[in-house]
């Protein structure tokens, strides 16, 4: 596995991330290939840690507004880059990003890590992934908050998804920090774009936010439907709290809160939200109503 790291200096001057970087090196399982997995990490390391997961083709930069309100109410928090993305490794070849190996890798640094009593919030990819790393190890969470994602069978797909998997694996040059854009509903600053563009300095880099869509079990064929499938026999046995909140302009999972509420025993009768005027991205749109929506949660016990 040829394995390829963004230069340090592509990440100097970002708006508004000034967080330390923390690294664990993990190995990955089928080639034995050294990652390095970048995390931010702020806040009292012996609180109960909030778990922030980014998806396709952000990174922890997505959650740079929710650190300090976050760690201010005297919480932990954890945000780290999945491989391929922000300042983790990124493997050269598309083929070495699957499903199964980005369950691995997260589980390997969830574990190494040892955290505990986690609430979890998570959307688009990092719902795909953290929802299983919930079903693999539902003793480490207590608590769970689902935003614009779902955990596909192979049941099919939203127009809205249809159109993004055919623009990403058409367009010439994968366009990241354009992308993130088009999926908030306010415009980004040109400083903000640049932020999301800094982890792939070229084209070489994109490999994995460039096969990251078509890995998305939507179809009986695709890989991980099984695993899925099972996944969601745990979840639908968890009993802890969930809420769901899902934003109104959202064409790629819009209604996708209403499995979760109706499957998932610790959804019921909790305060579910729609956040109004959230586009796909909307850590970017409504950052202070997500910090509120999670702060309720924890505070609900």
């Amino acid at each position: 596995m040829q394995v390829l790291r963004t230069p340090d200096e592509a990440f100097a001057g970002l708006t508004d991330y000034p967080f330390a970087p923390h690294y664990h090196q993990l190995t990955d399982r089928a080639s034995g290939a050294p990652l390095r997995l970048h995390y931010v990490d702020e806040g009292p390391r012996d609180a109960a840690p909030v778990l922030l997961m980014h998806g396709e083709p952000s990174w922890s930069y997505l959650y740079r507004k929710f650190v300090g309100p976050l760690t201010a109410a005297g919480h932990r928090v954890v945000a780290p880059d999945l491989i391929g993305f922000g300042k983790s490794d990124k493997p050269a070849a598309r083929t070495d990003y699957t499903f199964e190996r980005h369950v691995e890798w997260m589980s390997d640094w969830l574990t190494a890590l040892d955290l505990k009593g986690i609430t979890l919030f998570c959307q688009d990819w990092g719902g795909l992934i953290g929802l299983r790393l919930v079903a693999a190890f539902p003793e480490r969470f207590a608590r769970l908050v689902i935003a614009n994602t779902g955990l596909p069978v192979g049941t099919g797909w939203s127009p809205g998804f249809k159109a993004w998997l055919d623009f990403s694996q058409s367009v010439p040059q994968f366009p990241v920090g354009f992308i993130v854009n088009g999926g908030t509903t306010r415009e980004l600053t040109p400083a903000e774009v640049a932020a999301y563009d800094a982890p792939f300095p070229d084209e070489t880099f994109k490999e994995g936010a460039r096969q990251f869509p078509t890995l998305v079990p939507v179809t009986p064929e695709h890989a991980s439907v099984a695993e899925n499938k099972a996944a969601w026999e745990v979840l639908s046995r968890f009993d802890k709290p969930v809420v769901t909140c899902f934003s109104d302009k959202d064409a790629v999972t819009a209604g996708g809160e209403k499995v979760f509420i109706e499957r998932v025993p610790g959804a019921r009768g909790q305060p579910h939200t729609i956040v109004a005027g959230g586009g796909h991205f909307l850590q970017e749109d409504a950052p202070e109503e997500l910090v509120r929506i999670i702060l309720d949660h924890i505070n609900r016990g």
